[in-house]
């Protein structure tokens, strides 16, 4: 508790604070710390929650060297401010006794499909508005990515079961294990009333590196991995995982936490081009993790890779070019395979709706900042739509579509 306050007390309150700016929430950060150090607690912590409902969540997940501790000024000339873990402090005790309020129920009827950021953001923001709103998941609890995808050590799930427990106080009601398309389709969710719905279904289809070997047994996709560790007991002493973007860091850190199992990473570039933050990928190391970097992987098999070297060349002009040596190819051994290249959208509901279009990568193709697809009345926000991003981007991009479905509404009834 003490360096909390201390890091509250070295923040200069900047009249023109950059850590706001950097924020893409903009959260008021000097405002919030001249709060905590006044032991305005709830009030903070209300201000916090209405700015951004997944205030606890980002505080813990955040890319903040990126965001707010990226953009302090104190970078200049020493450490910055670790704004997240006031928030954090803030924000948990918060969500533990807040009696979130709603306006009088307006009448209207809201479905957002999908549990994750994007849907959780939206459902508590409309509910606070006086919607009712029906969140529908195919999974059985809420959270989507932040359930299923980021391991526990980095984001305690009983923080997802306090945030249910408030929302259910909104009055949100949650349909879990129910797949909308093949047998419920957007049609039939019109047909009954909702009077307009929310796709944020997040990304769950992992890319492919198109390569032999990928149907072997001792191959998995990192995101179906996270869904459940505990399901796989098998992947034996020594793991290969193939990609270095964040989630090949979450799944080669739970690996080591589950397991007495080696773990090494392999990347077709250098260390200056690996996609996970370098938090991520520093922690990674610490906890064991061996990177190899200039690995192009060829071919699996049963008992590991073959890959060929990665050449840089620089040319004349300065530009950097990169060859596969094919003529060197050699084996790294192991008794599993992890793939951690990407994922994109699943299908199910474009594929049996009209009217939705889809980018060339899959993705949902919106028409505005408001998070409008092609068909009147369905909205779409978070990584459905931009692919693979942070939650809190994802709750900046909702937080535009909460008032764009609220003036959609408002104006379909007008007299």
């Amino acid at each position: 508790m003490a360096d909390i306050i201390n890091e509250a007390q070295r923040c200069l309150k900047c009249k023109k604070p950059f850590c706001k700016e950097g924020c893409p929430v903009g959260t008021d950060i000097p405002i919030i710390m001249e709060m905590f150090l006044e032991g305005r607690m709830d009030e903070a912590g209300e201000k916090l929650f209405k700015n951004n409902p997944l205030s606890a969540i980002c505080a813990l997940i955040c890319p903040h060297e990126k965001n707010c501790m990226g953009h302090c000024i104190l970078n200049r000339k020493g450490a910055p401010i670790k704004f997240y873990e006031v928030e954090s402090y803030i924000s948990s005790f918060y969500l533990e006794k807040a009696k979130l309020q709603r306006q009088a129920d307006n009448g209207h009827l809201v479905g957002i499909i999908g549990a994750g950021p994007a849907g959780l953001t939206l459902a508590i923001l409309l509910a606070g508005r006086g919607y009712r709103v029906t969140i529908i998941d195919s999974k059985d609890k809420i959270g989507g990515v932040l359930r299923y995808g980021i391991p526990e050590f980095r984001l305690p799930k009983a923080l997802l079961d306090r945030l249910l427990k408030r929302m259910t106080e909104l009055g949100i009601q949650f349909r879990p294990n129910t797949l909308i398309g093949p047998t419920i389709t957007i049609d039939d969710m019109f047909r009954d009333g909702y009077d307009a719905i929310f796709i944020g279904t997040g990304v769950w289809n992992p890319n492919r590196l198109r390569i032999p070997g990928e149907t072997l047994g001792n191959v998995h996709f990192a995101i179906d991995y996270l869904k459940n560790p505990d399901s796989y007991e098998g992947l034996g002493d020594h793991v290969i995982i193939i990609g270095a973007g964040n989630v090949a860091m979450d799944a080669a850190r739970t690996i080591l936490r589950k397991s007495s199992a080696k773990v090494d990473i392999i990347f077709f570039r250098g260390r200056e081009e690996v996609t996970a933050l370098e938090e991520e990928l520093e922690l990674a190391e610490v906890d064991g993790v061996k990177m190899n970097y200039y690995l192009n992987t060829i071919k699996i098999e049963s008992d590991g890779i073959i890959v060929e070297p990665v050449l840089k060349i620089e040319n004349e002009d300065g530009t950097i070019t990169y060859k596969n040596d094919s003529e060197h190819p050699y084996k790294m051994t192991s008794t599993s395979v992890i793939i951690a290249i990407g994922q994109g959208a699943l299908s199910n509901i474009v594929k049996n709706t009209k009217q939705i279009d889809t980018t060339q990568k899959g993705l949902i193709q919106t028409t505005n900042s408001g998070g409008a697809t092609t068909r009147p009345g369905v909205y779409a926000a978070g990584d459905v739509v931009s692919g693979a991003k942070t939650v809190v981007e994802a709750v900046a991009a909702t937080k535009r579509v909460a008032d764009e479905i609220d003036q959609y509404i408002q104006n379909k009834y007008k007299a």
